[in-house]
């Protein structure tokens, strides 16, 4: 057996209209087909494919953290990401892997806690504006 790729993610959430707002929002995701399932979710596409699960829960397990540290995602233009992040106030954090990797981090938490990267290619530059 070999493991190809991920497949998807799954976040919890109390509140769907705030999580699903965030998603399609900040990272363009859209809501696609879902299985109809007995409790209330979404599903998240990037393209043809489901890449984030939203379970909707009466209440959230308290500690919110499991033992997934962050979920992370490739994209393009980390400038349209950071504008987006600071245009709906949302706290971020930008690293540079060392030399030899290179690549952009964008660190942030979704509205349930959970530890979002999105990863950017090191021949992208950084407006200092945002």
């Amino acid at each position: 057996m070999t493991i190809l790729r991920p497949d998807h993610f799954t976040v919890l959430t109390d509140d769907l209209t705030v999580t699903e707002a965030f998603y399609t929002n900040l990272l363009d995701f859209t809501v696609g087909p879902r299985p109809e399932f007995s409790f209330p979710g979404i599903w998240f596409y990037s393209g043809e494919k489901a890449i984030l699960h939203v379970v909707q829960v009466d209440e959230m397990p308290n500690p919110r953290n499991g033992v997934l540290d962050h979920m992370a995602f490739r994209s393009e233009d980390i400038n349209a990401l950071l504008g987006k992040l600071k245009a709906a106030d949302v706290e971020y954090r930008v690293k540079r892997l060392p030399e030899r990797f290179n690549d952009w981090q964008v660190f942030f938490h979704d509205p349930n806690g959970a530890k979002v990267e999105v990863d950017f290619d090191g021949v992208e530059e950084v407006d200092p504006g945002t």
